[in-house]
């Protein structure tokens, strides 16, 4: 009487060992890539938005600003806060950290947007020692809103 052969083992109990692993590894780099994207966006419309432009080239454009940081003045990544809206109205609140060549400071903005005019309420650099500077112009002033 001859013996029935073994089969051979099929794919997947060959090579799980190394695929499992793989599936894991390539599943949770799909997640933090998706996550990035996501974070990519959102900084990348606020960092497009008029409130944050506004702010920091308000911040590089003033003298005491740059005699504290120094130059080149470069906003960080992360940036903090909210912006809602639409074209005719809206609110802005954002804390853009702010690096220079001799010093690190933090750039708020707030501002509401009334008929399509953004009003800034605050436009202040703090810089690390505690010290505030206000960038906002005369112009400004958002009274009339009934602060």
């Amino acid at each position: 009487m001859s013996q029935i052969p073994v089969p051979p083992p099929n794919w997947w109990s060959r090579n799980w060992k190394w695929f499992v692993p793989t599936l894991v590894v390539t599943g949770m780099a799909l997640i933090a890539a998706f996550v990035l994207a996501i974070m990519s966006f959102v900084f990348g419309m606020m960092k497009s938005s008029e409130p944050y432009q506004t702010g920091l080239s308000r911040a590089r454009a003033d003298a005491a600003v740059v005699a504290a940081l120094g130059e080149p003045i470069t906003p960080g990544y992360f940036v903090q806060g909210n912006i809602d809206g639409s074209a005719a109205s809206g609110e802005a609140n954002l804390a853009i950290p702010l690096k220079g060549s001799r010093g690190a400071a933090t750039l708020y903005v707030e501002a509401n947007k009334r008929a399509g005019e953004w009003q800034y309420e605050t436009l202040v650099v703090a810089l690390d020692g505690g010290q505030r500077i206000d960038l906002r112009d005369k112009d400004d002033d958002a009274g009339e809103f009934g602060r």
